[in-house]
């Protein structure tokens, strides 16, 4: 009798150590991160023809999204914005509320890498009960007295990690909050590419109410010299009403920039946490930016983009979750207990005689296998793989999207800067044959409507070059963006024009 019992408790014991060996080893697929297309990463940006002389103004990145990231907009060398930056940065409320998301995400990893630890809690105080006479097999119309019993109990609990269950969630968790780092990354650069984006529409915006400033002041210089050669007798009174309207046209236009200019005033006051009462930007007329960024490897790039890494860490995440769906499947192993004193009376109750101890569940057994749930670990296991796929195809999604917003700012930077040169050209001709109309048109050899419409073409031409500047400017600053932004310190571009006069004003 006493050997099969010895048989038994080994038996028991094989089986609780073979379980403990298993302990801890995860059921979720080996991790890789996948190739982004059957050709994998290609070794070259399509548009990237910067000579490596070209990254004078310009620091290369480090490829690690690990790293912090450095001033990058001082590259412009303008102290405006870097001081609108540094405001954006410290008040921004999306900024805050994306941080916010981070110490939530944080929290939940602590709270799942909890369970690798043993629970511990206390107790105490009394319970009255009492028990019926057939429970204590007495005849039936017995009575048993209620009593009162004081309890000073401690309990532990510990949930053996059989099949990796704990240490795969806490692998997702703990993925999940560096995703939600990652996306922290990403709101702070699309806040500070935004502010420059902002900030040179802004001052696009102003060039172009300058230009308009000094075509108001050339319609109404023409009006004058309209109406005096009407007074004299030389022209009928046709060209005074065109000149009337051109005058008139250009002051409605140079409104319409205004009210332009306004909104983006507003949008970028809303960017630095502020209320557009709050803000005003004295006018400063953009200069050409000449600052040469290059594009790196692509490779680099699907280390320095805070999106990509975050939708990789998402991956990671899924792949845990699929781990720990499987170990469903598998016998889960609790060890319970509980001790400390009981007694009828509350003076009794810490004698030594009232001490009082539980080992093992009160309900249900020590080891737990799952034998029916109507295909529920099934259903699960099959959203944690498909999510996992869903994630895989998001992050090859944004790894392309990253590829083509590089390859659209570096076509763009190319073309616009041919299309600058030519730019400048059709405001020079267009200047000169401007000057001409007005010499010929005074000395009575051409019409004003000739006039009229090569003042038109002068001032669209410079129109359009103020706004290829502009589009130059932020262009530049979507490149950066789609880069990944920078690392370390940036030296300002040589030649690179400041703000100048330019100040940020609180009303």
């Amino acid at each position: 009798m006493q050997s099969q019992w010895i048989k038994r408790s080994l038996g028991v014991s094989s089986l609780l150590g073979a379980l403990l060996v298993v302990a801890g080893c995860s059921m979720a697929p080996t991790y890789e991160v996948p190739t982004v297309t059957d050709k994998g990463t290609p070794t070259a940006f399509k548009e990237a023809s910067l000579s490596a002389a070209d990254a004078g103004t310009w620091k290369t990145a480090q490829p690690s999204e690990a790293v912090a990231r450095g001033e990058w907009w001082k590259v412009f060398g303008d102290a405006t914005l870097d001081k609108l930056e540094d405001d954006a940065l410290a008040a921004n409320q999306s900024l805050k509320a994306a941080a916010a998301r981070v110490q939530e995400a944080r929290g939940v990893q602590r709270q799942a890498r909890a369970a690798l630890f043993p629970t511990l809690d206390a107790g105490f105080g009394p319970t009255r009960q009492k028990i019926s006479p057939a429970s204590q097999l007495q005849p039936d119309g017995g009575n048993i007295a209620p009593y009162t019993l004081w309890r000073a109990q401690a309990s532990v609990g510990y949930e053996v990690d059989l099949f990796g269950r704990v240490s795969d969630n806490v692998a997702a968790a703990r993925a999940d909050a560096e995703q939600s780092e990652a996306l922290y990354r990403s709101v702070q650069l699309a806040l500070q590419a935004d502010v420059a984006q902002n900030y040179f529409n802004l001052r696009e915006l102003d060039a172009e109410q300058a230009l308009y400033t000094q075509t108001v002041k050339l319609r109404e210089d023409a009006l004058k010299l309209v109406q005096r050669r009407f007074t004299e007798g030389d022209i009928d009174e046709l060209d005074v009403a065109r000149a009337k309207a051109e005058l008139a046209t250009a002051q409605s236009d140079s409104l319409a920039v205004a009210r332009l200019r306004a909104a983006s005033e507003h949008s970028l006051a809303i960017l630095l946490g502020k209320t557009p009462a709050e803000f005003t930007y004295t006018p400063t007329p953009l200069q050409p930016v000449k600052v040469s960024i290059p594009a790196g490897l692509p490779s680099a790039l699907l280390e320095r983009r805070p999106d990509i890494a975050a939708a990789e860490r998402a991956m990671a995440a899924a792949n845990a979750r699929i781990g720990v769906a499987k170990a469903a499947f598998f016998p889960s192993l609790s060890l319970t207990g509980s001790g400390g004193f009981e007694a009828a009376t509350l003076g009794d109750l810490f004698n030594w005689s009232s001490r009082t101890f539980l080992l093992g569940p009160a309900v249900g057994g020590l080891l737990a296998l799952p034998i029916f749930d109507g295909g529920a670990r099934s259903g699960n296991l099959s959203r944690a793989r498909a999510q996992y796929e869903e994630d895989v195809a998001n992050y090859r999604q944004q790894v392309l999207v990253a590829f083509r917003e590089v390859e659209d700012n570096l076509s763009n930077l190319r073309l616009l800067a041919d299309q600058t040169r030519a730019q400048d050209d059709a405001v020079k001709a267009s200047s000169r044959a401007a000057q001409l109309s007005r010499t010929q048109y005074k000395e009575g050899s051409i019409a004003y409507l000739d006039v009229i419409d090569a003042e038109r073409t002068v001032l669209q031409a410079q129109r359009s070059a103020v706004q290829l500047a502009g589009a130059q400017a932020v262009s530049t600053v979507n490149l950066i963006r789609a880069l990944g932004g920078g690392w370390g310190d940036v030296p300002a571009a040589a030649g690179t024009p400041a703000a100048g006069s330019a100040t940020v004003a609180a009303r």
